[in-house]
C-alpha cells in the first residue's frame, strides 16, 4: 500500500508501463540525455534499448561475455559504453550494434561507466580498487589516467566538467581535479555502494550498506542530511534526487521505492514496486517521470 506525505503529490508513483526481454536480474537502467529513450543491462549479458513512454524494445546488443553491470549513452545518443563481469569496457555504435573498441585494463569486474561531458572520454571504476579513463577517440586501448588511492572496490562513479567522483566500498567518497590532480577524500563510514550529483552538482547523494543515503555538501564535505527507512545491505543499489532537487528516491530490497524530502529527510512517499531487489532508479531530466529495475526481471516506468 502506497503510503504518502504532504509532499507526494507531484511524485511519479502511477505505474505507466513494464517493460519485459531481461532473461534474469536487470542490473540497471538509465535515460538518454534528453529522457527519451533509455537503456537496460543485466545478467543475461544483453543491453536494450527502450522507448520506455510507449514502452517499445527497440533493440538489443549482444557481445559481452558475463553479466553487465552499467551503461551509459553519449548527449548525441550515436554511442554507449557498457561495463561487467568479463572485466573489460565496450565502446558501441549506437545505430549498427557493433562494437567499435574494447577497452581491457581492469584485474576484476567493472561496476560502473560513464562518459565525460564531452563524450570523448569514459571512466570506468572496479572492483580492482582503480577507476580508469580510457579516450573514445584514440587507438589505443591503454587507459590513459589511472586512480588507484582507494583500499576497496570502487562502486560508482559521477563526472564534473573537471572532476571525477566516486565511491568505494572502503566508505569514501574521493573527488579528483584532473585539472591539478588534487584528490579530496569525504570518509562516510560505511560502505558505498552508489552515488549520485544533485542537478545543480552542489551536492553528492551517497548510498551505503547501512541503509543509509547520506547527502554531503561538496564544498565543505559536511554531512548534511541522512534519509533512513530502506533496506540495503548486500546489493549494489542506486539512488537520485528527482528533477528539482526537492526529494530524494532510491530503492529497497524488499522491492518498494522510497521519496524522502530533501530537507528534514522525512519519508514523503514509498510503495512496492517490485517483487524482488530494486537494482536502480533514474529520473527524468525534465518529466515528472522515473525508470525502476529489478532483480524480479523487470524495468518499470513510472508517472505521476
Amino acid at each position: 500500500m502506497a503510503k504518502v506525505g504532504g509532499g507526494g503529490a507531484e511524485l511519479p508513483r502511477r505505474e505507466a508501463s513494464v517493460l519485459k526481454g531481461h532473461e534474469g536480474p536487470v542490473l540497471a537502467v538509465r535515460f538518454n540525455g534528453d529522457g527519451n529513450y533509455c537503456l537496460s543491462c543485466g545478467k543475461d549479458r544483453t543491453l536494450r534499448l527502450w522507448n520506455p513512454h510507449k514502452g517499445i524494445h527497440i533493440k538489443t546488443y549482444k557481445s559481452h561475455g558475463r553479466e553487465i553491470r552499467d551503461v551509459h549513452v553519449t548527449s548525441d545518443n550515436a554511442k554507449l559504453c557498457s561495463c561487467g563481469g568479463d572485466r573489460q569496457i565496450f565502446y558501441w555504435d549506437v545505430s549498427t550494434g557493433r562494437v567499435i573498441r574494447k577497452f581491457r585494463g581492469h584485474d576484476s569486474e567493472v561496476n560502473a561507466v560513464r562518459f565525460n561531458v564531452y563524450d570523448s572520454v569514459v571512466v570506468s571504476a572496479g572492483y580492482d580498487q582503480s577507476v580508469r579513463a580510457w579516450d573514445c577517440r584514440s587507438h589505443s586501448t591503454e587507459p590513459i589516467q589511472i586512480i588507484d588511492t582507494f583500499q576497496d572496490s570502487v562502486m560508482s562513479v559521477c563526472l564534473t566538467k573537471t572532476e571525477i567522483i566516486a565511491g568505494s566500498v572502503d566508505g569514501t567518497v574521493r573527488t579528483f581535479d584532473i585539472r591539478i590532480g588534487r584528490e579530496i577524500v569525504d570518509s562516510l563510514g560505511p560502505a558505498v555502494n552508489c552515488i549520485s550529483l544533485s542537478n545543480d552538482s552542489n551536492c553528492v547523494l551517497a548510498n551505503c550498506l547501512d541503509s543509509t543515503i547520506r547527502l554531503l555538501d561538496r564544498t565543505t564535505g559536511e554531512l548534511l542530511q541522512e534519509y533512513k527507512g530502506h533496506t540495503c545491505k548486500s546489493y549494489k543499489m542506486d539512488c537520485c534526487l528527482t528533477n528539482t532537487d526537492a526529494h530524494v528516491t532510491g530503492g529497497s530490497e524488499d522491492g518498494t521505492i522510497y521519496f524522502w524530502d530533501l530537507v528534514d529527510a522525512s519519508v514523503v512517499s514509498s510503495f512496492k514496486a517490485h517483487r524482488s531487489v530494486v537494482t536502480s532508479v533514474n529520473f527524468h531530466p525534465k518529466e515528472c517521470c522515473m525508470l525502476t529495475s529489478s532483480v524480479d526481471g523487470t524495468v518499470r516506468v513510472w508517472r505521476q
